[in-house]
């Protein structure tokens, strides 16, 4: 497996660059001892400040890291430079049976996966899941009910006196919507009250969202008579969450999934991290999320420039977007081509159709071919063929970097769309992919 990853690839799972650049200089062979491979694992002993050296070890199934030293950065140092020394220097590493201190690890990993499987597959009677089932639909009305009564008197006071509102008052509707066991809603909410001290334009995208919430209230009304694949998005939207362990009995996508983007988003510590692929044969977008609460690490799996041969199977949506790894191959291979629209009226035309089928959607995958970064005044724009302009979030660290890769010729880029802001998250320039990060 080792042959598959680049250096790029093991340097992308870095926490940060800090430790990125440490992993580097530690990728030398006199900086290690004890190293040793097996088909699942890499080890080795690398000498730190201390008498006793730090042991690491890599698990290439995933690929997991575990090293002895203080750090709480995940990946350390120690196991990216263990890393990026495997995929350079293989020869240094005997083929060999793992010491006990790796065999430990590996079977304590599997133990857990295999109590975590065994626990999933624990099903309680279906009496007692009706019940739990009709309780919270129950509970959700309720909830709901109060909020057209909040909205509606917001509203008729304007939407003026709801800037003059604090922080509390929008945290405070939303916290009874969490009680009301509808914690989708109350994000749309909380979300509320940063848009009304937002800049210039707060108005527009209150009453955008205010629309949104209205009309998830009005579609949760008529819920039964709508179509399934509607009614999972409604449900969605309000916060209730599909089984998937379900989704993982049933059959998937097979395709060569290009990883074209990763992005991070954190709520209340919980760390949101957003996978974007694109399959090269079927031209499905998929969306694969990841979660972290507090100093948890994220799963590190999916490699933002790497390509693999997988399974997905799709949550139940009007418009498929996310989804979850059902199978997949060790092999990965790097990003080779960059698919996209041929302009942005077209990327905007499947945009529109997107919404008419989910009309909650928040981030749309969007790649578009042979555009050129500019910059007009303080605003950042994506400029096509066709001369058209997308506008790209000004406050993003990456912009210069993108206008760089440029030099003022097109370049083929892949990103999301709000649908307010483009954010870039990638690009393609002269046959080589670029990951442009956080």
């Amino acid at each position: 497996m080792s042959a598959t990853w680049t250096q790029e690839q093991v340097l992308a799972l870095a926490p940060d660059a800090s430790s990125a650049k440490n992993g580097r200089i530690l990728a030398t062979s006199r900086k290690w001892s004890s190293l040793g491979c097996s088909e699942k694992a890499a080890w080795g002993e690398c000498q730190g400040s201390g008498k006793k050296p730090y042991l690491t070890q890599i698990d290439l199934t995933e690929p997991a890291f575990k090293c002895s030293c203080p750090s709480r950065k995940f990946p350390c140092k120690h196991g990216i430079g263990l890393f990026l020394l495997l995929i350079e220097f293989q020869e240094l590493f005997t083929q060999s049976v793992a010491p006990d201190w790796v065999k430990d690890w590996l079977e304590a990993r599997s133990q857990r996966q295999g109590k975590q499987e065994e626990k999933e597959k624990k099903e309680t009677s279906p009496e007692a899941q009706a019940k739990r089932a009709a309780k919270r639909f129950s509970k959700v009305s309720g909830g709901i009910q109060d909020l057209e009564v909040w909205l509606r008197d917001l509203v008729s006071n304007g939407l003026a006196s709801a800037q003059e509102q604090p922080y509390s008052f929008w945290d405070d509707a939303a916290a009874r919507l969490v009680d009301a066991q509808a914690a989708g809603m109350a994000r749309l909410i909380k979300e509320m009250g940063s848009i009304s001290h937002s800049g210039a334009g707060w108005q527009e995208r209150l009453l955008g969202q205010l629309g949104r919430v209205y009309l998830l209230i009005e579609a949760f009304k008529h819920l039964e008579t709508l179509p399934t694949a509607v009614q999972a998005d409604i449900r969605t939207q309000i916060g209730f969450s599909q089984n998937q362990q379900e989704l993982s009995t049933q059959q998937g996508v097979e395709d060569s999934w290009l990883i074209l983007g990763q992005s991070l988003a954190e709520e209340d510590r919980l760390k949101i991290q957003r996978n974007w692929l694109w399959g090269k044969q079927t031209q499905q977008k998929a969306l694969i999320i990841n979660f972290a609460h507090g100093n948890l690490p994220l799963d590190i799996s999916l490699v933002t420039g790497s390509c693999l041969d997988a399974e997905l199977v799709f949550f139940e949506s009007a418009y498929p977007l996310r989804a979850i790894v059902k199978n997949r191959q060790d092999t990965v291979t790097p990003v080779d081509v960059m698919p996209g629209y041929n302009n942005i009226s077209n990327m905007m035309q499947e945009y529109s159709q997107a919404l008419g089928s989910n009309p909650w959607i928040e981030k749309f995958p969007t790649a578009i071919s042979k555009v050129i970064p500019i910059k007009q005044n303080d605003n950042w724009f994506l400029r096509d063929e066709n001369k058209r302009l997308l506008p790209v979030k000004s406050k993003c660290n990456n912009n210069w970097q993108l206008l760089a890769l440029s030099g003022g010729y097109p370049l083929d880029i892949f990103g999301e769309w709000d649908g307010e802001f483009f954010l870039p998250l990638s690009v393609w320039v002269e046959n080589r992919f670029f990951n442009l990060g956080f």
